[in-house]
């Protein structure tokens, strides 16, 4: 994805922001829930140029605060069970990253897990008791034991590993492999290499279904997704990882945003402009749809309905309605769009815009922009946290 020149607002820009925010505040009580006083919630955005997360308070719908965390964060996830959010530092080029643990109750630094070269990605296992890290630079995944806070093995994989998801089960962890143009499958409770599926040029995303059958790589140096049915040992007789099929979606599909009830997949094809709607269980893709100037990240929403859309080359957000299968508007936000997140009760959309640094609130309810808070320089990726405050 072409790199695009960040400019911070100023002290200007910021100030309007306030007021603009200030004047939308009398509608908040008829459209935003009503939080006991013990409710925390935020949202934290990785910031690669500055070296920090921007904090933001969502009850409050405001900037908490920005902490220091490693060099070029990339990456960011919350923990289901813990109060703590796990951020990716992929350090200097070629150089050791790291992981930075935040106390999501004091917004502090509780740790920082150094890992391997380059590390770009991270998922949790269900028990929320490890966490897998692709390290992009060395070739490898490292499992971290987050109580301990501390790297306790490393698997490797492909060249390039961009992307390590591990199944709802958590039997299987699939790898995407940008420069070795494949995806590793690893047997995470064995941390042994399972199976290894060639021809995925340029894979860069993976999506794994809610009953852990089945596997999506998108290949964004082509045209395809590879579709991969994962391992059922329980199965008489037992049935091995097996490709089953290369989807043929849009030029460049970098992104896969996969339905909260896992029937459909959409693929964001960003040098078609387009996204393609494709069904699980039959690994068939119905057709493509133009939306924005290079499609990058899509969130489909909670009941099934929308997906949301981020279009990189403009300042918008474009939503197609799964139901009806067509374009259902556009929302204007910031420069660059990209990655997106929910608030805990779906009645938010945060959109981080990497070219004006800065993160687009939209109420979904009326899909539209709610105000926009400043962010770090080149803001990357984003993750929500909602707890009761102990």
């Amino acid at each position: 994805m072409p790199q695009v020149p960040v400019l911070g607002p100023g002290s200007g820009a910021i100030a309007l922001l306030a007021l603009f925010a200030l004047g939308l505040t009398a509608c908040r009580p008829h459209d935003f829930p009503q939080y006991p006083p013990d409710y925390r919630e935020y949202a934290y955005v990785t910031n690669g140029q500055s070296g920090t997360v921007t904090v933001l308070d969502v009850v409050d719908v405001r900037v908490d605060r920005e902490i220091q965390t490693g060099q070029n964060p990339v990456a960011v996830i919350a923990s289901p069970t813990r109060n703590e959010v796990y951020v990716v530092n992929s350090g200097p080029q070629g150089g050791q990253g790291s992981v930075t643990v935040i106390n999501a109750e004091n917004n502090r630094i509780a740790a920082a897990i150094p890992v391997r070269r380059q590390p770009v990605s991270i998922d949790l296992d269900p028990p929320d008791k490890l966490a897998y890290v692709a390290n992009s630079g060395s070739n490898n995944i490292s499992i971290v034991d987050l109580k301990a806070r501390r790297e306790i093995a490393a698997i490797g994989v492909g060249d390039d590993p961009v992307a390590a998801r591990l199944s709802p089960d958590g039997k299987s962890l699939v790898v995407a492999n940008r420069r070795g143009n494949s995806v590793t499958v690893v047997d995470p409770e064995a941390r042994r290499v399972r199976a290894v599926f060639e021809g995925c040029p340029g894979a860069s995303n993976v999506v794994i279904l809610p009953d852990s059958s089945k596997a999506f790589a998108a290949c964004s140096a082509g045209h395809q997704v590879m579709a991969i049915a994962l391992a059922r040992p329980e199965d008489d007789p037992p049935q091995p990882d097996r490709l089953e099929t290369l989807m043929v979606v849009g030029r460049e599909p970098v992104y896969l945003a996969l339905k909260p009830d896992g029937g459909e997949f959409f693929s964001c094809n960003s040098l078609s402009n387009s996204i393609s709607e494709a069904s699980t269980p039959t690994n068939d893709v119905s057709g493509a749809t133009l939306m924005g100037d290079d499609p990058v990240y899509g969130l489909v929403s909670r009941d099934n309905s929308l997906i949301y859309v981020s279009d990189f080359r403009s300042q918008e957000v474009t939503i197609y309605a799964i139901d009806d299968g067509r374009r259902a508007g556009s929302i204007h936000v910031g420069n660059g769009p990209s990655a997106m997140a929910f608030s805990a009760a779906g009645h938010l959309l945060f959109v981080v815009d990497s070219g004006s640094g800065d993160v687009a609130v939209v109420r979904t309810s009326s899909r539209s922009l709610f105000t926009l808070l400043p962010t770090g320089r080149g803001p990357n990726a984003i993750a929500d946290k909602a707890f009761r405050a102990p």
